[in-house]
């Protein structure tokens, strides 16, 4: 079909294109949902394996049938013990002469730690983006950075032009799963400090929320009510991630003591480290009755396999999103 000169063609509609996903070890479970969720996904494999010392010995499957490509890597820096190998891989695939390369790393994992509060002070969160800005470029331009809910929004400047940040949610996750509550039209959204309201108040405009904050009395930090009516409510606290868990605990109490009838949780990513997601199961009878649900995407994949079934935990994949994010 010939093209009038100076008009742009108009695209084939759901015209999609075949993506070669790689994967973590970490992320075979989310690779493989991602690949069920678009038949234009292909699960490509690599060899993870390492040299007598420790160091990685990793070889890339089919590397020369990449040429001209999409390509895609969906990594999990879950664990510090495995970024070394990853960013070896991810620092690979760009040069292989792919059509366009795209990183989904759906948990910054050191977010948290964005700021120096005194001389002295590391902040990782600077250094891991410095890492990630340095991929080489693909034939097709910079790297496509996927991340999910990013603990400080200012964090999207760390980045330097050689890669492309796309900030995407698991909020929307949260939502339809609450439409599917019998009791959906009694839900109020609650936010347990003044961070998880500015990071997401935007996307709750249709739902009445109450808002905490927490204040030092001594040693302790109490965490109480700044506005909103939790009484008689089923009050879900949202967060970005949770690490103890602590806060989410003492959010509970004071809702649970103003009256709420129920009160769960959502959070993206559930680090839990050192097991901490043990504190919020139904066989610990002072939290029976405490979290009614307790909802987490699959960003953190060994939360994932550890909490397996257990009540109240819910898993609410990203593998429909991510499937999409690899279409843009």
């Amino acid at each position: 079909m010939a093209i009038e000169k100076g008009k742009v063609p108009t695209p084939i509609p759901n015209s999609k294109k075949p993506v070669n996903l790689f994967y973590s070890l970490d992320c075979e479970d989310l690779a493989l949902k991602v690949a069920a969720r678009c038949d234009h996904i292909i699960l490509q494999n690599i060899k993870w394996r390492s040299f007598a010392d420790g160091f990685p010995n990793i070889y890339i499957n089919n590397a020369e049938e990449l040429r001209g490509q999409h390509v895609a890597f969906l990594a999990s820096f879950s664990s510090p013990a495995h970024v070394f190998e990853q960013l070896s891989v991810i620092y690979a695939l760009p040069r292989l002469f792919v059509a366009s390369f795209t990183l989904v790393l759906p948990f910054f994992p050191t977010g948290s730690f964005e700021r120096m509060e005194e001389e002295g002070d590391v902040a990782t969160a600077f250094t891991l983006a410095r890492m990630l800005s340095n991929i080489p470029i693909s034939r097709g331009g910079p790297t496509s950075l996927v991340i999910y809910d990013i603990h400080a929004l200012q964090e999207r400047f760390y980045f330097g032009d050689e890669v492309l940040p796309l900030f995407e949610t698991g909020i929307p996750l949260l939502k339809q799963r609450l439409s599917q509550l019998p009791d959906a039209n009694n839900v109020v959204i609650a936010f347990p400090d003044d961070g998880a309201w500015k990071r997401f108040h935007k996307q709750f405009d249709n739902f009445s929320v109450v808002v905490c904050n927490k204040v030092r009395e001594g040693d302790k930090r109490i965490v109480r009510i700044k506005e909103g009516n939790a009484t008689g409510h089923h009050v879900v606290i949202v967060d970005d991630l949770v690490q103890s868990g602590s806060t989410l605990i003492e959010c509970q109490k004071v809702l649970a003591a103003h009256g709420a009838a129920k009160v769960s949780a959502y959070v993206t990513h559930g680090v839990f480290p050192n097991q901490s997601w043990d504190r919020f199961l139904h066989k610990n009878e002072s939290l029976e009755k405490a979290f009614t649900h307790f909802w987490i995407t699959d960003s953190c994949p060994l939360t994932v396999k550890a909490i397996g079934n257990k009540a109240p935990f819910e898993v609410l994949s990203l593998a429909g999103s991510i499937a999409n994010a690899l279409q843009i």
